[in-house]
C-alpha cells in the first residue's frame, strides 16, 4: 500500500512539472527592433516561455549577447535555408515570424519626381517575405502555433510601400518591390497550412514606450475607432506575446493593430478582451492581391 501511495505521488509530481514546463518559442528577426522586442518580453518570463531568438548575422548575435543575453538563446540562421530553420523549429510550441524585407535607399533618385530609389540590399521582398516566410512555416510541426508580424495596407495593391524597390524593365513589365503582396502570400499560405496561426498587421510602427496607449483592432485596414494609423513596436511586441501566453483567444486569428495617441482612452492592460470589439471577424484575404 505505501509503494502504490508513493508511485501516486511521484506520478503526479511528474504529471505536474510537465504542466508547469515553459513553452518553447522560437522568435525570428530577433536582432531587429519589433523582433528583439518580442525576444526580450518572452526571456523575461521564463516560467513561462523558453526562447530562442534568431538573427541573420554574427554580428547581430554579438549585439544581443554583448546586452547580456545568453549566447545559448541565440542562433545564426537564415530564414532562405529551409534545412537551418527546420533543424531550430524541432519541437517548439511556438514560432514567432519578425522577419521582413528591409528597403534602403540605393543612393539614386528617380529622374522623374527626384525621390529616392530604395532597394534591399539584404533580401528582396520576394526572397524573405515569401521564400523566407514559407521556410518558417514549413518547418513548424502541424501543431506548432504560428505567430506573424505583417503589415497593414495588404487591401491596396497601389499602396506606396509596393513600390519600394520596384523597377521598370525595358519592355515596360516590373519587377522587385511588391512586399506587402508578397507578405499576404505567405500569409496566406500559412492559413491554408492548416497549422495554428496569429497574423497582427500593425500600423504605421512607432519606436516609442508601450503599455501607454489603448491599442484598437480591426480588420482589411478600417480605420474605425481611431484616425491614428501608428503603434509602437513594444505594443505589437506585447500582443504576440499575449497571442502564445492565450492561444485559445488568439489561435486562428488575423486582425490590424493600430494605438490611439497617449492620453486619448485608457492604456490596454486586459489582452483576453483585446479581439472582443471584432465579434469573430478576420481579415478578408478575397480583398487586395497576392503575388
Amino acid at each position: 500500500m505505501l509503494a502504490l501511495l508513493i508511485l501516486i505521488i511521484l506520478l503526479a509530481c511528474i504529471g505536474t512539472t510537465a504542466i508547469s514546463m515553459p513553452k518553447k518559442v522560437v522568435i525570428t528577426g530577433a536582432g531587429g527592433q519589433t523582433g528583439q522586442a518580442l525576444f526580450r518580453k518572452a526571456l523575461a518570463c521564463p516560467d513561462e516561455f523558453d526562447p530562442l531568438g534568431l538573427v541573420r548575422t554574427p554580428e547581430s548575435k554579438a549585439a544581443l549577447v554583448e546586452t547580456g543575453i545568453p549566447e545559448s538563446k541565440v542562433a545564426v540562421v537564415d530564414v532562405c535555408d529551409a534545412d537551418a530553420v527546420k533543424k531550430v523549429a524541432k519541437g517548439c510550441d511556438a514560432f514567432c515570424i519578425a522577419t521582413s524585407a528591409k528597403p534602403k535607399p540605393t543612393g539614386e533618385s528617380n529622374p522623374e519626381t527626384e525621390r529616392p530609389v530604395f532597394g534591399f540590399p539584404n533580401g528582396s521582398p520576394e526572397e524573405v517575405d515569401w521564400l523566407g516566410q514559407k521556410n518558417q512555416i514549413d518547418a513548424c510541426s502541424p501543431d506548432t502555433h504560428v505567430v506573424v508580424c505583417s503589415s497593414m495596407g495588404g487591401t491596396d495593391p497601389s499602396n506606396p510601400l509596393n513600390a519600394l524597390g520596384r523597377t521598370t524593365n525595358p519592355d515596360g513589365t516590373t519587377s522587385g518591390g511588391n512586399i506587402l503582396m508578397w507578405k499576404r502570400k505567405a500569409e496566406k499560405y500559412l492559413i491554408d497550412s492548416g497549422r495554428p496561426y496569429t497574423i497582427v498587421h500593425p500600423g504605421g510602427l512607432l519606436n516609442e514606450p508601450g503599455g501607454e496607449r489603448e491599442l484598437v483592432v480591426g480588420v482589411d485596414d478600417e480605420q474605425i475607432g481611431t484616425d491614428s494609423r501608428t503603434v509602437p513596436r513594444e505594443d505589437v511586441a506585447e500582443v504576440m506575446l499575449q497571442s502564445i501566453r492565450h492561444p485559445k483567444i488568439y489561435c486562428n486569428r488575423s486582425f490590424d493593430l493600430r494605438a490611439k495617441p497617449p492620453g486619448d482612452g485608457k492604456p490596454t492592460t486586459d489582452f483576453t478582451t483585446l479581439l472582443d470589439s471584432l465579434d469573430g471577424r478576420n481579415c478578408d484575404y478575397k480583398l487586395g492581391e497576392t503575388m
